[in-house]
C-alpha cells in the first residue's frame, strides 16, 4: 500500500495537480533552523549565517532515501564564487562529525580537560578562537547513521553503511549542496578524520569522475587509508611494524623507559629506523630468523617500548595496539587510551588482553555532546532534534569491500583509497593535499600515515603537494592547546595556499 502511494504522490507532483504543502503526513521533510551569528575569530569579528538541520536526499527516481543532518556556516557578505567552502566530517565509521564541530573547526568549542578527567557538568563551551571560519565557509556534515541523519522513505541502512556506499552518499551530498546554495564557482575543500581519510580518498575521485568537481585541496586529520595497516593482530606483519613508534612515544610519555626522550620527533625517527629495517625484516624472515638476530630485536623491541622481554617473546614479536595498553601499566591497574595514548584510566580486567573502554572518550565525549546540544538548541534554535547519534551502530554492519579506479570495477574484500587519492592526484594535478597527524595516536598511527603518502605512485611534482603537519598530541590533537593553534595556522596557511613550517 505504501508503495502505491508513494507511486500516486509521484505521479500527481508529475504533473503539478498536488502541492508540496499536500504531500502525506508521513512523507519525510527536511528541517533546518537559519539563524545570524557572531564570533570572534583571529582578532577580528567574523558575522555569518548558520544554517542547521537536515537536506533531503533521492535516488535517480526522485523518492526520498535518506535526511542528510549538517551544519552550514557562510560568512555574510562578500563574493561567494571568491570564498572557499570546506565539507567537514569524522569518521568511525559510525562517528558523527561532533569531535570536528566542537574541538576545533566550529565558532564554539567545548571546554574539557586534556589529557586527563573532566568535571561531570555543569559543562561549558567558550568561543572558539581557532575556528576555521575566518578563512572558509564551513559545512559539517553527519553520515547517515549518524547525528541526525538517518535513511528515509525507500532508503535502507545498507544504501549508506560500506565504503562505496558511503563516499557515493557524501559526495551526492555535497553536489546537491553546492547546487541549492549557488556554490559551484567556489574554491572547494573537503576535511576528513580517522575513517574520513578512507572516505575523503574516495570521495575525492568520486566528485571528479562522476560529477565534474575537481577539489582545491584535501585535509586528513589523523587518516585511516587502508585496512591493512589499521589493525594489528590479523596475521599481518606489516600493521605490527607500523604500530612500533607509537608504541615507543606512549611508554616514553607515561615514563615507562630507562631514559626519557624529550626530544620526540628525534626519538621517533630513531625508533621508526629500527622498525623499518631491524624489526620488518626480521618479521619477514619468520622461522629462518636466527636465534642471535631473534635476541638481539626483542632487546631493541622491549627498549623502546618498556615491555619485558620475555613478553615480545612469548608473543611472537607480535602484539597489538590493545594489548600494548593493558600490558603497559598493567601492575599498577591502569589502561591507556587508544585515541589518544596519553589519556589513561581505571583498568576492567587486569588479566584481560584487550581495553574493555577508552579512558579518553569517556572522559571527554560526555562534555563534548552536553556543549553541542546546549549549542544547539540555544543557540541555533534547532527544534525537535531528537536524539543525536555520536556513535552509530554500523559498524557490524559495513560493506568492506571497494572498488579500487585500477581495478575496473572489481571489488577487493578491504579497502584502499589511498589508490583513489593517488589517481585523483593524477587526474587533477592542482589538487593540494595537507596532513596532520599527531605522535601518541593509537588508532591512527603516524608511520602507517606516512607509510600511506610514501607508497603513492606520483610523480615528484606531485609529491610537493603534499604536506605533512605533525603534533605532540593523540588522534584528536586539537584537545591539546598549543596543538589547537597550531592546527589552525597549519589548516589556515594551507587554505591560503602557503607552506608550511
Amino acid at each position: 500500500m505504501k508503495k502505491i502511494i508513494a507511486l500516486l504522490v509521484s505521479m500527481t507532483l508529475s504533473t503539478g495537480l498536488l502541492a508540496q504543502d499536500d504531500m502525506p503526513k508521513d512523507a519525510p521533510e527536511a528541517k533546518t533552523s537559519v539563524t545570524q551569528q557572531t564570533a570572534r575569530v583571529g582578532g577580528k569579528n567574523i558575522r555569518y549565517t548558520v544554517t542547521a538541520g537536515t537536506m533531503l536526499m533521492k535516488n535517480d527516481k526522485d523518492e526520498p532515501t535518506a535526511l542528510f543532518g549538517y551544519t552550514a556556516y557562510v560568512a555574510d557578505g562578500g563574493n561567494r564564487s571568491d570564498r572557499p567552502i570546506m565539507f567537514a566530517y569524522n569518521g568511525g565509521p559510525g562517528s558523527a562529525s561532533i569531535w570536528l564541530h566542537m574541538g576545533i573547526l566550529g565558532p564554539q568549542r567545548a571546554v574539557v580537560t586534556d589529557a586527563g578527567w573532566s568535571d561531570n557538568g555543569p559543562y561549558r563551551r567558550v568561543n572558539n578562537e581557532y575556528s576555521i571560519i575566518d578563512e572558509v565557509d564551513l559545512v559539517m556534515i553527519d553520515p547517515v547513521g549518524t547525528g541526525f541523519s538517518k535513511p528515509v522513505g525507500v532508503g535502507k541502512g545498507e544504501d549508506f553503511w560500506g565504503v562505496d556506499q558511503d563516499i557515493k552518499s557524501v559526495s551526492e551530498f555535497i553536489v546537491q549542496y553546492l547546487t541549492e546554495n549557488k556554490r559551484w564557482a567556489s574554491p572547494k575543500y573537503i576535511l576528513g578524520e580517522s575513517y574520513g581519510g578512507i572516505r575523503s580518498g574516495g570521495v575525492a575521485y568520486y566528485l571528479l569522475n562522476n560529477h565534474m568537481v575537481a577539489l582545491n585541496g584535501v585535509v586528513l586529520v589523523s587518516p585511516f587509508m587502508e585496512f591493512a595497516t589499521g589493525f594489528a593482530g590479523m596475521g599481518i606483519d606489516l600493521p605490527h611494524v607500523m604500530f612500533l613508534p607509537t608504541f615507543a612515544s606512549t611508554a616514553n610519555y607515561h615514563g615507562a623507559l630507562a631514559n626519557k626522550h624529550d626530544d620526540l620527533p628525534a626519538f621517533m625517527a630513531e625508533v621508526a629506523d629500527f622498525a623499518l629495517n631491524e624489526y620488518a625484516p626480521a618479521l619477514l624472515m619468520g622461522s629462518r630468523l636466527s636465534a642471535e638476530k631473534r635476541r638481539e630485536v626483542i632487546a631493541g623491541l622491549s627498549r623502546y617500548t618498556g615491555l619485558s622481554e620475555e613478553y615480545w617473546d612469548r608473543a611472537d614479536m607480535r602484539i597489538s595496539e590493545g594489548q600494548f595498553s593493558k600490558e603497559l601499566s598493567r601492575e599498577t591497574g591502569v589502561t591507556i587510551g587508544r585515541v589518544d595514548s596519553r589519556f589513561s584510566g581505571n583498568m576492567i580486567n587486569r588479566l584481560g588482553e584487550s581495553m574493555n573502554y577508552d579512558p579518553m572518550t569517556t572522559s571527554i565525549g560526555p562534555g563534548y555532546l552536553a556543549a553541542f546540544m546546549d549549542y544547539y538548541q540555544n543557540d541555533l534554535g534547532v527544534a525537535d532534534v531528537g536524539n543525536y547519534t555520536v556513535f552509530g551502530n554500523v559498524f557490524g554492519a559495513w560493506d568492506w569491500s571497494h572498488a579500487q579506479p585500477d581495478l575496473q570495477g572489481f571489488k577487493l574484500p578491504i579497502p584502499n583509497t589511498a589508490i583513489d587519492l593517488e589517481h585523483t592526484m593524477q587526474q587533477n594535478p592542482s589538487m593540494r593535499v595537507l596532513v596532520q597527524q599527531g605522535y601518541y595516536d593509537l588508532a591512527t598511527p603516524h608511520l602507517a600515515t606516512e607509510y600511506f603518502i610514501d607508497h603513492l605512485e606520483i610523480s615528484d611534482e606531485l609529491r610537493d603537494n603534499i604536506e605533512v603537519a605533525y603534533y605532540e598530541a593523540g588522534h584528536m590533537m586539537y584537545i591539546h592547546e598549543p596543538s589547537m593553534k597550531k592546527f589552525k595556522d597549519d589548516l589556515a596557511r594551507f587554505v591560503r595556499g602557503g607552506d608550511q613550517d
